[in-house]
């Protein structure tokens, strides 16, 4: 690997005071640049993590998969290293590493020994600034995302319906577009759309540098000085303002038959508010109810009564991540047991949670599941790399340090009045969509 040297920045910090239970510290570079060390020293590793607060939802109007694409094209070389060189040097120092897109953020991590993290933070900042494109590698690599489009969701029953669901869900927000891109829009993608994306969004000012393990923070700081400090900030870096969902006012139904389908089931989905910096607790309260109503089969709402009392269905569960830039989604999904239709699993559902809402919540699980989310927190520590990606994820939908820190908490001070609030909020039949996935057409289920 060629040898480059940057000139030296000078960083302007703002320190976090360290929970009681996690040391995380931050600082800031001038250039916007910030950087969130996770103190963990009982293993001489580190996960370094580059997130950009960019994704599918901030893509251009008809460019949809460029964000995914571009995580791609990051592999393929810069003017220091060439394509693939990135990844074998990794691999070389007895690391690995690999990358990943969403909807409101791409991310770039590697897992090394401890005293490798200043070559991996010197490859990041090299390849934020210096990637170097040919259509000698952009246009197999467009192949390859589109074999990987045919794979996910065009060869996948459920795929599909997912796909149709969600457009179905939002009708102006661009989280109606898959992650991965519509194919004909996939097909025209070149070499100057990935780079206009990436002078656009690849950053200092639009990126997160996480490092989580055995790290001294005012090591890490130096390090990000050296390598990150001498990049310009991008004084044109657009406002991250998406256009927004107008009021839903009528159902919104979908029905997909595929031969292919195994299992059919009932899913519904309703609009539901995301976390809020500093504004949480309904956030809070939807993922204590998510947990009420179908978090485990054997003691949750729906599955205690589909699956074991009654045995009308073979699995239920209901879902909530408030994880999100703009307004998420609240959902069940219902497979129904031999014999049982999809009208009458979704009448079910519709019954079930009709008798939650009118008893209301059983205290004794309520105190049952806060229990359960405290463990799971504390376990959660232990993984380096899934403390990193809760703060970058966090972090690029719009949170901060301090809401990550204070989630636990308020979760475990959510009341059962607050979590019935919450449902009556989000049960609202207009602000749905109900799905069906079946292996027959919607005339034959309904004859």
């Amino acid at each position: 690997m060629k040898r480059w040297i940057w000139a030296t920045a000078i960083a302007t910090t703002a320190a976090l005071p360290a929970s009681a239970a996690e040391d995380v510290t931050t600082f800031t570079l001038e250039n916007g640049l910030e950087i969130v060390v996770i103190e963990d020293h009982r293993a001489a590793a580190v996960t370094n993590m580059v997130w950009y607060r960019t994704g599918a939802a901030d893509e251009p109007p008809g460019k949809s998969g460029i964000a995914h694409f571009l995580e791609h094209l990051l592999f393929k070389g810069t003017d220091e290293l060439e394509p693939g060189e990135f990844s074998a040097i990794v691999e070389a120092n007895g690391g690995s590493d690999n990358a990943f897109t969403s909807w409101d953020y791409t991310g770039y991590f590697q897992r090394v020994a401890a005293d490798r993290l200043e070559l991996m933070i010197e490859m990041e900042a090299d390849r934020m600034t210096d990637l170097v494109l040919t259509d000698e590698v952009v246009l197999p690599e467009r192949d390859v995302i589109l074999e990987e489009r045919s794979q996910r969701i065009d060869n996948s029953a459920g795929g599909i319906f997912g796909e149709q669901r969600r457009a179905a869900q939002y009708l102006n927000h661009p989280y109606a577009i898959p992650i991965i891109g519509w194919r004909h829009e996939m097909e025209e993608l070149s070499r100057k759309d990935a780079l206009d994306f990436y002078d656009t969004f690849y950053a200092p000012n639009n990126a997160i540098l996480i490092v989580a393990g055995d790290a001294d923070p005012d090591q890490v700081l130096r390090m990000a000085q050296t390598h990150f400090g001498p990049i310009p900030a991008n004084p044109d870096l657009p406002v991250r303002v998406r256009p927004q969902e107008p009021p839903q006012v009528a159902e919104r139904r979908i029905a997909y038959a595929d031969a292919r389908v195994a299992q059919p089931y009932v899913l519904r989905t309703y609009l539901a508010p995301e976390r809020d910096p500093g504004a949480q607790e309904t956030a809070a309260a939807l993922t204590l109810l998510s947990e009420l109503l179908g978090g485990s089969s054997a003691t949750s709402v729906l599955g205690g009564k589909l699956e074991f009392e009654e045995q009308r269905s073979v699995y239920t569960a209901a879902f909530y991540n408030g994880l999100s830039l703009d307004a998420t989604s609240f959902g069940f999904i219902n497979v129904p047991a031999a014999g049982v239709s999809l009208e009458d699993a979704e009448a079910d559902v519709d019954r079930v949670i009709a008798e939650f809402m009118a008893e209301g919540v059983d205290e004794a699980a309520l105190e049952r599941i806060k229990m359960q989310l405290r463990a799971s927190e504390i376990y959660s520590r232990d993984s380096v790399e899934g403390r990193a990606r809760q703060y970058g994820t966090a972090l690029t939908s719009g949170l901060t340090v301090e809401d990550v820190q204070a989630w636990p908490d308020i979760l475990q001070a959510t009341t059962s009045e607050q979590i019935m609030a919450a449902a009556e909020m989000v049960f609202d039949r207009r602000n749905a969509v109900t799905g069906w996935l079946m292996r027959e057409s919607a005339e034959e289920v309904m004859q």
